[in-house]
């Protein structure tokens, strides 16, 4: 009996062991932590063309992702891509979910209390879209009025400025959507991203710009070996001329420029 107990006990241990050694990082010859030996892991929303689109099969294609490619390849990593809820995404990276972001995320202080960014790999900022037969030309003109945004984004903190009244949606593409079909007073979104819902036929006009904003890859905290590769992947791919092509490719200018010069 005795030794069928300890028996018992030796193997629920062990169990433990393995359980607990299986859900761990693996890490690298240069200490990057990776979800997966080998893989370079991220993930990115698939609802905000043409920075990451999903197709029919749930494979993601656009600007964020052909960055991504990228990067992995610079790093001599097999991406591995997972497309997820934007608001949910900074969380999935921060508990290990994933090792990156790269899915347009905006650098903000609260955002910084999550995760690590990497430098910028493009520069964007907030835009008005209203439609054409609307009243509204100016942010100021949107006292009071329904405004649509992104969950998770950073568009309704710019929406608070003017109004309690905001709706938010899982994407900016179906805020934009909705705004089409004659739903809201506005929506804010990224400026390339109300341009692409223009050319796919949407029936919505741009107006005031609200700043410029820097986009980045986010990293878990700890991983500080990662982040350190992935900046200097960028600054090499800045170098040889790959993000501009890639930002060509989907926009036909250089949205990896800083537009302060800095």
């Amino acid at each position: 009996m005795k030794k069928g107990i300890m028996y018992l006990v030796v193997l629920l241990l062990t169990t433990s062991v393995l359980a607990a050694c299986g859900s761990e990082e693996t890490t690298d010859g240069d200490g990057m932590k990776l979800v997966k030996d080998g893989t370079f892991t991220y993930a990115s929303s698939g609802e905000f063309k043409p920075f990451s689109v999903a197709s029919g099969s749930g494979e993601m294609t656009g600007f964020d992702i052909d960055v991504a490619e990228a990067v992995a390849k610079e790093l001599g990593l097999e991406p591995a891509q997972n497309k997820f809820k934007f608001a949910g995404i900074v969380e999935g990276v921060k508990t290990g979910r994933f090792d990156v972001a790269v899915a347009s995320h905006t650098i903000t202080e609260e955002r910084l209390e999550q995760v690590s960014f990497s430098t910028p790999y493009y520069y964007s900022g907030p835009q008005v879209f209203v439609r054409p037969d609307s009243e509204f030309e100016t942010f100021d003109d949107l006292k009071d009025k329904e405004i649509a945004v992104a969950k998770g984004s950073t568009y309704a903190t710019s929406a608070e400025e003017q109004t309690e009244n905001i709706i938010l949606y899982d994407s900016d593409v179906t805020a934009l959507e909705a705004l089409n079909n004659g739903k809201h007073d506005a929506v804010i979104t990224d400026f390339a991203t109300g341009a692409e819902a223009m050319k796919a036929g949407l029936k919505i006009e741009a107006k005031e710009r609200l700043g410029n904003s820097d986009q980045a890859i986010a990293v878990a905290k700890e991983n500080e070996a990662l982040l350190d590769e992935i900046n200097k992947a960028l600054e090499t791919l800045r170098e040889n001329g790959t993000l501009k092509e890639i930002s060509d490719k989907y926009f036909e200018e250089d949205i990896t420029v800083d537009p302060d010069g800095e």
